[in-house]
């Protein structure tokens, strides 16, 4: 739902911001070569919309400012008709390069959140390699990892048990695929399937449990992520390893 109306406002302020800022601009229309100066502020606006907003907020933004040039900024005004053709030009130039440049400042929002997801990735790591090293206990490490599971890949819930089933059940592999009777589940297109998933723990070369991860169905999980969660439970392997304890209910 956050995610949702976040998205919303983004859209809004990408209608809202360019109309808003060529209304500012009115008084200084009047002399023609000012109106180069407003399409390059309207692009401005665009990219600052899309680095904040996101694609679809940019694009929203990008045809925003090019219709707002059009009714406020080119002759006739408060209509959206061209009667020189440099003004029409102009309009679809800022039309064309709002998109592109709306288009690269998403793609560096992307990268940048991507870059600053990783880092807290590395970090979770990080914490339960320390816990290890410092010689916690296992189902301290247990618990540790447990946690971080949940947050990682969106998870209902998530319990850790020693046991096996006798019976095939799907599994979150070593290589961050999900695997559903022997076949691939698309996690990109469908997210997580309804079914509880066994992430097997290993520790120095064979199997010492498994967390059950009751996954948020339909939510979709990067395959980064799904790496990651298989680092933490090595990291519980090897803890369970080193010491032969009761794992956590």
């Amino acid at each position: 739902m956050t995610r949702t109306w976040s998205t919303r406002l983004s859209v809004i302020a990408g209608v809202v911001a360019p109309v808003g800022v060529a209304l500012a601009l009115i008084p200084f229309r009047n002399r023609s070569e000012n109106t180069v100066n407003v399409a390059l502020v309207m692009v401005a606006v665009v990219v600052a919309v899309a680095a904040t907003g996101g694609r679809l907020a940019g694009i929203v933004a990008s045809i925003a400012a090019a219709l707002s040039f059009d009714f406020f900024h080119t002759r006739p005004y408060e209509s959206f008709t061209i009667t020189r053709r440099a003004d029409l030009e102009t309009a679809i130039l800022l039309l064309i390069v709002g998109l592109i440049v709306g288009q690269l400042a998403s793609r560096s929002r992307r990268h940048r959140g991507s870059a600053i997801e990783s880092s807290a990735d590395i970090a979770r790591i990080h914490a339960v390699a320390e816990l290890v090293a410092a010689g916690a206990a296992p189902e301290d490490v247990l618990l540790a990892v447990r946690n971080e599971l949940v947050d990682l890949l969106s998870l209902k819930a998530c319990r850790f048990t020693r046991s096996f089933e006798d019976r095939p059940r799907p599994r979150l592999e070593a290589n961050g695929e999900v695997m559903m009777g022997g076949l691939r589940w698309e996690m990109s297109t469908m997210g997580w399937p309804s079914s509880e998933i066994d992430l097997v723990v290993h520790g120095r070369g064979r199997p010492h449990g498994r967390f059950v991860l009751t996954p948020t169905p339909g939510v979709p999980v990067s395959w980064d992520r799904r790496v990651v969660a298989v680092a933490l439970a090595d990291q519980a392997g090897a803890a369970l390893a080193a010491t032969d304890v009761s794992g956590l209910g």
